[in-house]
């Protein structure tokens, strides 16, 4: 048997919740415990044939856990935590300080323990047993979201298991980006990650900010109010800071009213700010993150009667799983509810009864509207703000990692199939779908050969600027030692290739090839021999290299030869 192997009890597909035991060596380790309901702990392991020996039961095999891992509080990781916590007080849970914080929410009204979540630092390997050491990094998505790095001591080797929990590389408003420097070459033997955009290319994030900030404001201003159905905690604390900060919004006269359970999770933030991005604090430092009456927009709570006040447009960030058809009845100004793109995709699904979605997302509320819709009183659209890497961010973390092993989970089985499908990871990793009920193992080869790593991809932004193109390349390209060679001259070429724009940088060397045939003495020209060069510095306005510090022996088409090297040559030829 496998020294690494992993038992999904539920491994988020639709809304089930995300929940897997991870066995290293004889360690048993909790990932998470998103499920609705824990009577799936108390199953067998195996449901295969009875010819297979039957393994223990679960429920013993949990019960003697080592630890649970949450990786952060939303409620697709975390519902099942206190549960599991009353069903096996033994096990210790661990989490990051901020998830520790903010696990109660999943709970609102209950008498949950102040130390249900024991927090562990950041990037630091810490020991909870003999033989096993964890290490966390930020994950983004979410304040206090977590990935780990787990290693097994074992007698032969050290087993290592990399778990991503959600994660995103990019910041938004109010998280900063999985650190993917920090991670660089770790080489797990296995990587557990999400894959919950499946194959899909997401627009910028800046750029998704800007479209929802000019389609609320649009609304607004055609005299709509809009409400916007969130969790309670991510989303809708991420919209009340974007419409805080973005500049279509400020020192616009609208109200943002926020309901009671989103307003909790704005609450607890406000107590975990030193936790958060320097740039949320600075905010932070000179007006109110969110609850604000004297900086327009104002963002207010809703009043005693659950309704917003007063008969303008405004915007309303509410619980999705509270009834929210009143508001649309009572307020006179005509309404548009905008959904999240992935979210409206799930009910659909659930409501196509789509086989691979189980127990989706409903919002029956909107059902109750019907007069409402039919009339346009009430409009439904929907926006795209993603707190998940795509396509391109989840096989960035994959090469920068270097896993001999990679498991999907989290997303449609169809995504996950996509990412699965990709010739770029079935060409280097041995790659795994894991399913609810059914045990994966990760046999590990002492001579495994690690795949050199690819060449490295990034994305920029390309803006028309007047009369001119620029382009922002991030400033990580800087790190690699080939962009001396680029930054000696600054200067790049770009052609049409088909449909594709291609750059290419230009070296001095490029230059000379493409310098113009002239009267110049027949030694080779150089820097070095050019009037131009003054301090190690081209001074001729009409070279490409003007004002930058050149070498020696380069050189440009306004290469000029000095007055006295002039004299040198004629005299050696006379």
């Amino acid at each position: 048997m496998s020294n690494l192997a992993c038992f999904p009890f539920g491994v988020g597909h639709g809304q089930e919740g995300l929940c897997l035991e991870l066995c290293m060596g004889p360690r048993r380790i909790v990932l998470d415990c998103g499920l609705r309901d824990l009577a799936a702990l108390e199953q067998a392991h195996d449901s295969g044939p009875e010819t297979q020996p039957v393994p223990e039961r679960s429920a013993h095999r949990i019960a003697t856990a080592d630890l649970l891992f949450c990786s952060h509080a939303h409620s697709d990781h975390a519902r099942g935590v206190w549960g599991f916590s009353q069903a096996f007080p033994q096990v210790p849970i661990y989490g990051s300080e901020v998830t520790a914080q903010l696990l109660p929410l999943n709970w609102p009204g209950a008498a949950v323990p102040p130390h249900l979540c024991q927090a562990l630092p950041w990037q630091i390997p810490i020991r909870l047993a003999d033989d096993l050491t964890v290490q966390l990094w930020p994950a983004g998505h979410l304040p206090g979201a977590a990935c780990a790095l787990f290693t097994y001591h074992g007698p032969q080797r050290a087993y290592t298991v990399f778990f991503t929990g959600d994660f995103f590389i990019s910041n938004s408003r109010l998280v900063d980006g999985l650190p993917l420097e920090a991670l660089r070459g770790l080489k797990p033997d296995v990587l557990i990650i999400e894959g919950s955009a499946g194959s899909a290319r997401h627009p910028h994030r800046r750029q998704q900010e800007n479209l929802l900030a000019s389609t609320l404001h649009g609304l607004v201003q055609q005299g709509r109010s809009v409400l916007l159905p969130t969790p309670t905690l991510g989303i809708g604390q991420e919209l009340v800071m974007l419409l805080r900060s973005h500049h279509q919004f400020t020192g616009q006269d609208i109200t943002v009213w926020v309901d009671e359970t989103v307003a909790a999770g704005c609450d607890l933030y406000l107590e975990l700010l030193s936790d958060f991005p320097s740039s949320v604090q600075n905010f932070a430092r000179h007006q109110a993150l969110f609850w604000d009456d004297r900086i327009l927009p104002r963002v207010r709570r809703l009043g005693a009667d659950g309704h917003p006040e007063g008969d303008r447009p405004c915007i309303l960030i509410a619980h999705r799983e509270a009834d929210l058809s009143d508001h649309c009845r009572s307020f006179p100004q005509p309404w548009t509810v905008l959904l999240p793109e992935s979210f409206a995709t799930a009910i659909a699904d659930t409501a196509l009864g789509t086989p691979e979605i189980a127990a989706g997302p409903t919002l029956s509320w909107l059902q109750s509207l019907g007069p409402e819709l039919e009339s346009e009183q009430v409009q439904i659209d929907t926006y795209q703000l993603t707190t998940h890497s795509d396509r391109v961010g989840t096989t960035q973390l994959i090469h920068n990692l270097r896993p001999q092993h990679v498991a999907f989970v989290h997303g449609k089985p169809s995504h996950l199939a996509d990412l699965a499908g990709l010739e770029e990871l079935q060409s280097r990793y041995q790659l795994h779908l894991p399913s609810a009920g059914n045990r994966v193992e990760f046999p590990i080869g002492d001579r495994f050969l690690q795949p050199a790593a690819p060449e490295l991809v990034v994305e920029g932004e390309i803006t028309q600027v007047d009369d001119s193109v620029l382009l922002l390349l991030p400033e990580a390209l800087t790190t690699d030692p080939r962009w001396q060679a680029l930054a000696d001259t600054g200067l790049v070429q770009a052609r049409w290739q088909g449909s594709e724009l291609v750059i290419k940088g230009l070296n001095q060397r490029d230059l000379l090839r493409a310098a113009p045939p002239s009267d110049a003495p027949w030694q080779l020209p150089s820097c070095q021999i050019c009037r131009h060069q003054r301090e190690d510095r081209c001074h001729s306005v009409d070279s490409p290299l003007y004002g930058l510090q050149v070498s020696p022996e380069g050189v440009c088409p306004a290469f000029e030869a000095k007055a006295s090297q002039l004299g040198q040559d004629d005299e050696a030829t006379a």
